[in-house]
């Protein structure tokens, strides 16, 4: 069979090939985004083995489901994330910044799965065996059903899935695994590609749930090809600053769950603990009678979470203004303020401005234009927000405050932790239970709102 050796381009983006460089990718319109690598082509039939259980058509009424089709990982955070467990044959792709605690989580989940005797392979090309159990020592002891293998060929790490099956397996990472048969380097669009189809097709014909660890870029999305993301069936993002104590996994694509779900996280020197209430964590530290500072309700998958929003306005010293944002939409934060100058007439144009979403979370939801409204003119008129109030609802550029989704659940949260008014969107009342010792008031304007400063 003869072999030759050629030169394409691929997308790192989509992953879309082609004969010669473009500055623009045809697939999905991304600039700059071609990369040249060396490639075989070999001529000839090419041999594909399709999954053992789709090898022929079945009727869907004949497929049986059972409750044991999820494992319970040990960790309530995790868990919800996935959506309630693990999936049996499931391929999760977890990615974030060097040292944000991806293999941490990640080992304290194999140490709880081999404790419930589940057999565990973890799978390392970037550490010894050794070094991996230093980690594992921190962590706390683990059952002989946890195996290690460091290895990069791909060949070997096939075959020793094939030979031990697991119930679980972890490939840590996805760009130092390698195949002979590719002529690129580990790490490029074609090992990547490569290495993650020979994943998808053990756990789809074997069954076991694999964990892919992915780097991630300067943009902080997942280093390598976009179609990765297409390939897997959950996508987890972990989020949060490497030099704080709080850690954010995030969950951004589950074929098995609800999408935008997030867990919450504390490192300490024994790893990852969870965060059983993160609204009252976010808080801690809020500054008492101090104007700028707001307290909003979002909602991350299904979970409502209080977050206080800070914003200070002053006069700036410069001919253009100054405006900054850290945890929100930088363009979100320039759009309201217009809607502030044009419908209430605050000269607020040649002022600098800074918001902040304390805490390091990063919200882009609407539901938190009211409260960024409210921060920046409290800041601005040096007036504090009574600090049992919070505030959420989306902000039109007519100044309306529109109606949000899962308001119930906003206010039950609010009330759980001792807040006494909620001033929310007047649509949403209608349908609201009534709910004793929390005072609701609905507005249907920022000008309304603005008045109970």
């Amino acid at each position: 069979m003869a072999k030759k050796n050629t030169t394409v381009f691929f997308c790192q983006e989509c992953g879309n090939e082609s004969s010669k460089w473009m500055g623009q990718c045809p697939a999905c319109k991304k600039w700059n985004t071609f990369v040249e690598e060396k490639v075989n082509m070999t001529s000839g039939n090419v041999k594909i083995t399709p999954f053992r259980e789709n090898a022929k058509p079945v009727e869907i009424g004949s497929i049986s489901m059972r409750e044991e089709e999820r494992m319970h990982t040990g960790i309530a955070e995790l868990d919800r994330v996935l959506g309630g467990g693990i999936m049996h044959g499931s391929l999760t792709l977890v990615g974030g910044d060097p040292g944000i605690g991806k293999s941490t989580l990640l080992l304290q989940m194999c140490r709880l799965l081999a404790n419930e005797n589940k057999k565990v392979l973890y799978i390392s090309g970037e550490e010894s065996l050794k070094q991996i159990k230093l980690r594992a020592i921190r962590i706390g002891d683990f059952q002989d059903t946890m195996l290690l293998l460091c290895e990069t060929n791909l060949s070997v790490v096939e075959e020793t899935i094939r030979h031990t099956e697991p119930d679980v397996v972890i490939i840590d990472s996805i760009q130092t695994m390698y195949q002979e048969s590719v002529a690129s380097a580990p790490g490029s669009v074609s090992q990547v590609r490569e290495a993650t189809n020979i994943f998808l097709q053990l756990a789809k014909g074997m069954g076991p749930a694999i964990f892919i660890v992915g780097h991630v870029t300067k943009e902080g999305t997942v280093a390598g090809p976009r179609v990765l993301e297409h390939m897997v069936d959950t996508v987890l993002y972990f989020e949060g600053d490497r030099y704080a104590s709080y850690r954010i996994l995030r969950g951004v694509k589950n074929r098995f769950g609800s999408t935008n779900e997030i867990g919450v996280f504390e490192m300490r020197k024994e790893g990852l603990i969870e965060v059983e209430n993160p609204s009252e964590y976010m808080l801690s530290g809020k500054p008492i009678g101090a104007s700028g500072s707001v307290v909003v309700c979002s909602v991350e998958g299904t979970r409502p979470i209080l977050i206080e929003i800070q914003a200070l306005v002053c006069r700036t010293n410069f001919g253009i203004p100054r405006r900054q944002t850290t945890g929100t939409d930088f363009n979100r934060v320039n759009l309201l303020m217009a809607v502030l100058e044009k419908r209430l007439g605050l000269q607020i144009g040649d002022c600098d401005a800074y918001v902040n979403i304390a805490g390091g979370m990063k919200i882009n939801e609407p539901a938190i234009d009211l409260g960024l409204i409210m921060a920046i003119v409290s800041s601005f008129k040096n007036r504090a927000v009574d600090e049992k109030t919070i505030v959420f609802g989306e902000v039109g550029l007519s100044g309306e405050v529109r109606a949000v989704n899962m308001a119930q659940q906003r206010v039950q949260e609010a009330k759980k932790l001792g807040y006494q008014t909620v001033i929310m969107p007047r649509v949403n009342l209608e349908g609201m239970d009534k709910m004793e010792g929390i005072r609701v008031i609905g507005v249907g304007g920022i000008s309304e709102a603005i008045d109970m400063i």
